[in-house]
């Protein structure tokens, strides 16, 4: 049976992203997987929701991808870091598939938000289907880490009309403690984004006793006050919502006994972002 044929005209949608999802592509070839990431013409999938309006500007379609190469210590997609447990979904079925909210999407001043998993993980086919999605005069939204976003030519950052630009820590040893991977990529491409003009978010996961303390805000509140193109900052509370996807893929989770941020606490984050100047919420 063909990839093709295995799909139906729906599999992907999922009530949330925090559904378990393991081995969608088993079976795909590894000559085929090695194409797909080369060509863009075939991407792999989590899942997708519909309805969205945390992940972007207006109402949003979100696609998640598969495949990460950081292991924060809060995600709540351990099951995205593997590319082969998404679902393998050729370029033109996923433009049939956005087609179909088209309409919607744009009366509802919304959009495509392609998120993770790491969506550069599979570059080739996030610019390819940006460029669908810009064609149908959809608006495109690319959250990312930002770590490879040395793989996105210049003439291909204007496919993504806003990057959400996740921003875990401060400092090289606290950011390697938190993610496994060095945090001078994710500024780069910050700085690279701001020399260019793009639009740009920037995410922070905020975990009580991990990523709350005041001098790390300031020095994430000065750069990206800095940038001069950031419209936008997320607070983003800590939660335990993917906490189950870790005792399933039996995968050590260290955060057991974290609990969420008090609003208040929240509310203080902001304040520090906001006395640079910066829009938080």
């Amino acid at each position: 049976m063909s990839t093709e044929e295995q799909l139906s005209p729906n599999p992907l949608e999922g009530k949330s992203p925090f559904d378990l999802r393991v081995n969608q592509s088993r079976g795909v070839a590894e000559s085929r997987v090695k194409q797909a990431l080369e060509t863009g013409d075939m991407g792999f999938l989590h899942s997708f929701t519909t309805g969205s309006t945390v992940d972007g500007p207006g109402v949003r379609l979100v696609a998640w991808t598969a495949g990460c190469q950081w292991r924060c210590l809060y995600c709540h997609n351990p099951d995205t870091w593997n590319m082969m447990n998404g679902m393998p979904v050729t370029l033109e079925q996923a433009t049939d598939e956005l087609r179909k909210y088209g309409h919607g999407l744009k009366v509802m001043s919304g959009g495509l938000t392609l998120s993770g998993g790491e969506p550069l993980m599979q570059d080739r086919f996030a610019v390819k289907l940006f460029t669908a999605a810009q064609a149908m005069g959809i608006h495109t939204a690319l959250e990312t880490n930002g770590f490879l976003g040395e793989r996105l030519a210049d003439e291909e950052l204007e496919k993504i009309d806003l990057v959400l630009l996740g921003i875990k820590t401060w400092g090289p040893e606290k950011h390697r403690d938190l993610t496994g991977k060095d945090i001078g990529p994710t500024l780069d491409f910050a700085r690279r984004l701001a020399a260019r003009k793009r639009p740009m978010w920037v995410r922070f996961v905020l975990v009580p006793g991990l990523t709350d303390d005041a001098s790390d805000l300031a020095n994430i509140a000065k750069f990206i006050a800095g940038l001069g193109n950031v419209e936008r900052l997320e607070v983003l509370p800590f939660h335990q919502l993917g906490h189950y996807k870790w005792k399933e893929l039996g995968i050590k989770y260290t955060l057991e006994d974290v609990e969420a941020p008090t609003s208040a606490l929240a509310e203080w984050a902001c304040e520090l972002f906001r006395a640079e100047g910066l829009k938080a919420y």
